[in-house]
């Protein structure tokens, strides 16, 4: 069965939702697919907010500045400017939609700094600001008529000319374009074919590759995934920021503790209670994140601990449920008053810089592939992530991808094909599925124990023949069992961290999140790491 429309989004966080209102304004019909419901995104668990220039203190140079800062020199400047100038208009836009910006008193809006931030420019809804910006937009895409929201289909492939291709009739990269996909219906186990000639790739990062993420499980990289099958350049992979202060728990599961609780006067303390951060930056708890989490897991190490204090027992309690709701509920459910004690935290991975390379439209390499969010590489964040620039990124690019996307319709001659159905064949449903649990276990621990916050090129090398030997059998059992939504999940993920690991050998100094024991200088003449 083939579904036609003129966008497909997959992907129904702040990005994807906000393109498809805009593309849909426009005169487009669009399907979002997404493989969970339509609620399930990074999104919904960005507790920070997004940083915007909107007070008469603050002003976009010092934004600029600050991004270019935290990038290490390997921002993009054109881009920096040009999202940061844009992002006013974009945030008056959400506003108009219905989300509610906290405020103070007085009825300003409420603003908080965070690390790495010159000035006060984080707006935020409380400590669920992306909840409340996903709550918006669902809102208005599902009283879209143009737009179609299709929940528990996971997208497995792009089809592209190129793969349609006959042997001896080869496609040239520069001809190749995007011509829909193939999704699998995880309710009714069935895949379906999708044609669309524009894809929008929204699917978010990569979070699960690693043992320890703030990402929620949906987060297996396939957006980046795809578009490299499908022949578009992947860049800097290696530039993945662990936010420093997860909830520390027994579980696997690390519960953010934002950045905002360290801007209101958190303090980090070691197992012994004694403040740490001055040791290694001038900024103390408000340094850029990797710097931070550097040190942190530096405590560790030299310590032994499983973990370090975050203190903000010094505000009021009234304080903290004012402006940290949601953290302060969640702490007590762990036995935490953190009115009166300090929270265990650790750092855990958190956000990709890297990703699929696009420009300032959102465009990749390969003719009607967009990509939107964290799956995408702009060159805003270059090397280390400004903190709540991501959200913002997000609302900017998703506005110039829909103008760019809805030219190309109206300008494009899209191919009339008739795209193949899928073809099981006569593959079996599997009885095996243990090796899938086992190989995504490695997966993550392999990550986590030598391709982590601090690296050598020896674990970098190890990591890379375990993961090498994991490609192979997860192929073996692609190829062998109908697709399941964890084969498909961990065919993205061990794909993604070869990635991660070879642009990780390329980059030899330390900049940004990157830091190798055995290059710890940076290197001016290095650029951007690609596959």
């Amino acid at each position: 069965m083939e579904r036609s429309f003129d966008v497909i989004i997959v992907g129904s966080g702040i990005a994807g939702l906000s393109f498809a209102r805009k593309v849909a304004d426009l005169g487009s019909r669009v399907c979002i697919l997404t493989k969970k419901e339509r609620a399930e995104s990074n999104t919904n668990y960005a507790q920070g907010g997004i940083a915007a220039v909107t007070s008469d203190s603050d002003d976009f140079e010092l934004h600029i500045q600050d991004t270019l800062t935290a990038g290490d020199g390997l921002c993009d400047e054109q881009v920096v400017r040009t999202i940061v100038r844009e992002a006013p208009e974009r945030i008056q836009e959400l506003v108009d939609l219905g989300v509610k910006f906290s405020q103070l008193e007085d009825g300003r809006v409420s603003l908080h700094r965070e690390g790495g931030h010159s000035k006060r420019r984080i707006l935020h809804v409380k400590d669920l600001t992306g909840k409340a910006i996903e709550d918006a937009l669902l809102h208005a895409v599902e009283t879209h008529e143009r737009i179609t929201l299709l929940e528990h289909v996971h997208a497995i492939d792009l089809i592209t000319r190129q793969k349609l291709a006959q042997p001896d009739h080869p496609v040239d990269a520069k001809e190749n374009r995007v011509l829909g996909l193939y999704g699998y219906d995880t309710r009714q186990g069935k895949v379906a074919t999708y044609s669309a000639p524009v894809v929008m790739l929204c699917t978010g990062g990569v979070g699960q590759v690693y043992l320890y993420t703030t990402n929620p499980g949906i987060a297996t990289g396939d957006g980046i995934a795809m578009a490299y099958r499908a022949g578009a350049e992947i860049r800097n992979m290696e530039c993945i920021q662990f936010h420093p202060t997860a909830f520390y728990a027994k579980a696997d599961d690390r519960f953010l503790i934002s950045e905002a609780v360290r801007g209101e006067g958190g303090i980090l303390r070691n197992l012994r209670g004694e403040e740490f951060m001055p040791r290694y930056d001038e900024r103390r708890e408000l340094a850029p994140r990797d710097i931070v989490a550097r040190a942190i897991d530096s405590e560790m190490k030299k310590s032994g601990a499983r973990h370090v204090w975050l203190d903000i027992s010094h505000q009021s309690e009234d304080f903290l449920k004012e402006r940290f709701p949601h953290i302060h509920a969640h702490c007590l459910e762990y036995g935490i008053d953190m009115a009166r004690e300090a929270i265990p935290v650790v750092p855990a991975m958190h956000y990709l810089c890297g990703g699929v390379k696009t420009n300032l439209h959102a465009e990749t390499g390969v003719t009607g592939l967009y990509a939107c969010g964290e799956v995408a590489c702009t060159g805003l964040h270059g090397a280390n992530r400004l903190a709540s620039n991501s959200l913002l990124e997000a609302v900017v690019m998703a506005h110039r991808g829909a103008l760019a996307v809805h030219e190309f319709i109206a300008t494009q001659k899209y191919p009339d094909l008739r795209l193949p159905d899928w073809l099981d064949g006569d593959l079996q449903d599997s009885d095996e599925r243990v090796i899938l649990s086992h190989n995504l276990d490695e997966l993550k621990r392999t990550l986590w124990d030598y391709v982590g916050i601090v690296r050598t090129t020896k674990r970098l090398e190890r990591a890379r023949t375990r993961i090498q030997n994991l490609k192979r059998e997860i192929h073996d059992y692609y190829w062998n069992f109908k697709v399941e939504p964890g084969l498909l999940e961990l065919r993205n993920l061990v794909e993604v961290a070869e990635m991660i690991i070879q642009c990780a050998l390329q980059r030899q100094e330390s900049r940004g999140l990157h830091f190798t024991l055995d290059f710890p200088d940076k290197n001016p003449t290095a650029t951007e790491t690609r596959v």
